[in-house]
């Protein structure tokens, strides 16, 4: 997969967060940022990686995501391979 495809993926995560109140605070409150600072980096390849860090995290929330978006985990665990940040998962 490469970067351009994982950043798609990375994104369509973060509408999931938006959608979720209490997984965008934990996000928030994880990265540090302000909701301001958290929309002017949402195409960033680091922000988007913590994106799938996060989603990753909890199984249920990987599963909620991934059915949601028609998506395998394995695949949202090789988009995260292909961020900054993301080689050290094995797929």
């Amino acid at each position: 997969m490469d970067e351009k495809q994982a950043e798609t993926i990375a994104l369509q995560g973060l509408a999931f967060l938006a959608k979720h109140e209490e997984l965008l605070s934990q996000f928030v409150t994880q990265s540090g940022l302000s909701i301001s600072e958290l929309k002017k980096r949402a195409q960033d390849p680091e922000l988007l990686g913590g994106v799938l860090d996060l989603i990753l995290e909890d199984d249920k929330i990987l599963l909620d995501f991934c059915n949601g978006a028609g998506l395998s985990p394995e695949t949202l665990m090789k988009a995260r391979a292909a961020l900054p940040g993301g080689m050290h998962i094995s797929i």
